[in-house]
């Protein structure tokens, strides 16, 4: 039989902790194919909380204590609680769980029978049909809660998940393990571990559901989400998106050639002074593609394509066959620009202003192909160049 660990971390709940765990007592009743057991993960909390869970050791056999020396926060608390009571405790599943009574324990069997259909992650989402938070909530909180989710939706580009700061949690040892190093090195403060937990757990591919419940406001004690809650989780976010968005390599791709395009037009305004009669427009051009060209080899092989990084004695040989597989490009942009000096004309469409820059129709032809050259580049670029080295 597989055992499942309720972990509750404390601070200052006294007056809820007994009526929390009683709570829990009545539903592990009725749970005959788990093993259920408490786990009280007390920051010292000074009114006497820990105290309270003695007492109630004495009555209920599966009710453990864990004492932090210091404060430690919610994420600390359910590391060091997840710790003890899967290193320790022989818990195959954990639950996170509040003492305050605004989690529902009748809707633990509803999660287990979740991680017995295979899950790895159960949520208990309020966001879902059968879910809701409570009606007596201030405008301020509601907008919190709810506004914030769907900005977490939309930065993530992810919408499978409705409730991403839900408490309400099960978690398989599994994903402990697998994220285990990642959630002690970010060192989370406060409740942005629960938005870190489940976006590693996310991305490590691990199978996610939710099961609807009744958010409850606590009826003793005060919330202990603060203004931090609000500034750590956006800084998190920003942090995390922004690094995977660049680390997708059509990304990385489109920055250097966005920083070769620059090269390109600078590049090109400079050959123009040396080759600067109107017939020579088209050198001026391939030698600012070049210009470019060599651009885009460096950074490509410093950045885009890291992972596949060519070796000092591959260089010169791949410089050579970087500039054929860009040639492509180079037919491309160098027949849209003869086009345009045989067919427009070379003439001044608009000036930008304060740097007093003339925009004419050479440049914008430049800029139209590299537009098309770069979806060339992209394309030889991983089949020549930096191929997928083979396992």
């Amino acid at each position: 039989m597989q055992k499942a660990i309720v972990i509750i971390p404390t601070y200052n709940e006294k007056d809820n902790i007994a009526k929390t765990i009683e709570s829990l007592v009545r539903v592990f009743v009725g749970i005959k194919n788990w093993r259920m057991k408490v786990l009280v993960v007390d920051d010292s909390s000074p009114d006497g909380t820990a105290d309270v869970v003695k007492s109630l050791q004495k009555k209920y056999s599966f009710v453990e204590l864990l004492i932090n020396k210091k404060k430690s926060g919610l994420g600390g608390a359910y590391l060091s609680g997840m710790n003890q009571a899967f290193n320790q405790l022989g818990a195959d599943v954990v639950f996170e769980f509040d003492a305050d009574l605004s989690h529902d324990p009748k809707k633990i069997p509803a999660f287990l029978k979740k991680i017995d259909q295979g899950y790895d992650f159960v949520l208990g989402s309020r966001y879902i049909e059968g879910g809701s938070i409570p009606e007596n909530w201030g405008l301020h909180r509601k907008f919190l809660s709810i506004f914030g989710n769907l900005f977490i939706n939309a930065l993530m580009f992810d919408f499978s998940i409705r409730d991403w700061t839900t408490g309400f949690r099960a978690i398989k040892k599994e994903v402990y393990l697998a994220v285990e190093k990642e959630l002690h090195s970010e060192r989370f403060s406060g409740y942005t571990f629960q938005i870190g937990f489940l976006h590693k757990t996310i991305r490590k591919n691990f199978k996610v559901a939710e099961v609807p419940f009744q958010f409850k406001d606590r009826v003793s004690g005060n919330s202990k989400i603060g203004p931090e809650y609000i500034k750590n989780t956006l800084l998190y976010l920003m942090k995390v998106r922004i690094k995977e968005i660049l680390a997708m390599r059509i990304v990385r791709f489109a920055i250097v050639g966005a920083f070769g395009a620059m090269v390109q037009l600078i590049a090109l305004q400079l050959w123009r002074t040396i080759f600067s009669s109107e017939k020579n427009f088209v050198i001026a051009n391939f030698l600012s593609i070049e210009t470019a060209v060599i651009s885009n080899f460096i950074w490509s092989n410093l950045w885009t394509f890291k992972d596949r990084k060519l070796k000092r004695s591959q260089i010169p040989l791949s410089f050579i066959t970087f500039n054929l597989s860009s040639a492509g490009s180079i037919l491309i942009q160098s027949a849209i620009a003869y086009i345009t000096s045989a067919t427009i004309g070379l003439r001044p469409v608009f000036t930008l202003p304060i740097i007093n820059y003339v925009i004419d129709t050479g440049v914008i032809s430049a800029v139209i192909g590299i537009l098309i050259g770069m979806f060339w580049n992209f394309f030889a670029y991983n089949t020549f160049i930096w191929k997928k080295k083979k396992k």
